[in-house]
């Protein structure tokens, strides 16, 4: 693809290639996805690509607001996909940045994550750069050791309003 930002690839000397994840095409769904970005306020782009149980990738860039609470995050806009084509298991996440050090997600996006899987493997490439320090790679437990965990409710038999709209 043209214009496509380049990157530093796997070394497969590195635990996460050893896992059996396909890092390199994870890496090209986060770079494309970045390239989609909507951030004409920070100009900060960011793609991700989350990789659901059955292999299947999912992509997300930021996409920013002048509100900037209603701002989302590409590692968010991944899992939204992957939820909405009813996935809920996950084996990694890669993300694509032009930061340097290449950054970790941010905490609303860590606790989304770890809603589903708290393990996951995580990798950060900075776009641009094909320096071996421009990749990083967490889990998930280790960006957030100890997570808020709510027990969901299952609705009673007797329950006919589980959701309490009247």
């Amino acid at each position: 693809m043209s214009g496509q930002p380049r990157f530093h690839t796997p070394n497969p000397e590195h635990a996460a290639t050893r896992e059996g994840i396909d890092w390199e095409a994870l890496i090209d769904v986060a770079a494309r996805s970045r390239e989609r970005a909507h951030a004409p306020y920070s100009g900060f782009r960011v793609g991700a690509a989350l990789m659901a149980g059955d292999g299947r990738i999912y992509g997300g860039c930021n996409v920013e607001n002048r509100v900037l609470g209603l701002t989302l995050c590409a590692e968010r806009g991944a899992l939204s996909a992957a939820v909405a084509d009813g996935r809920t298991s996950f084996q990694a996440l890669a993300i694509v940045t032009g930061a340097a050090p290449p950054c970790a997600p941010c905490g609303q996006c860590r606790d989304a994550l770890a809603e589903f899987s708290s393990d996951l493997p995580v990798v950060s490439v900075a776009a641009g750069s094909g320096e071996a320090g421009n990749w990083r790679r967490f889990t998930l437990r280790e960006l957030l050791p100890d997570p808020f965990v709510l027990e969901a409710r299952k609705p009673a038999a007797t329950d006919t309003n589980p959701r309490g709209v009247d």
